[in-house]
């Protein structure tokens, strides 16, 4: 709800404030990728996923061992968190071995936690 002292009293345009919003506004294909972005991180499975990788390298068997998880279902969930570019990938042999991409995935899910605490 609008409190009154908020409201604007005239119903012309504030020029100034509009173009100064404009200019700072991302580009539409950049806010619809961050869109896209958050919405990986809305699903609780690759979230877990994502918290065991938080230190480590895992392989599927782990991962699934850690979460109880079938392979199947962590191995659609990797595939989906790889293509997003929030793990990469390994292979030592026959294996693949799962890490986060990079240092942001941690911090974006840390920023996450303490703003939910707060």
């Amino acid at each position: 709800m609008v409190e009154e002292k908020d409201a604007c009293v005239s119903i012309e345009a504030h020029q100034a404030l509009l173009e100064n919003i404009n200019n700072k506004m991302p580009d539409e294909e950049d806010i619809i990728n961050l869109s896209d972005l958050y919405k990986v991180f809305g699903d609780s499975t690759r979230l877990k996923i994502l918290f065991v990788l938080f230190d480590r390298e895992l392989c599927v068997y782990d991962i699934s061992d850690a979460l109880n998880i079938s392979q199947s279902a962590i191995s659609h969930q990797l595939k989906i968190l790889k293509f997003n570019k929030l793990v990469k990938a390994r292979r030592e042999g026959k294996q693949m071995f799962y890490s986060l991409a990079d240092n942001h995935i941690y911090t974006i899910i840390h920023q996450g936690f303490e703003h939910i605490k707060e």
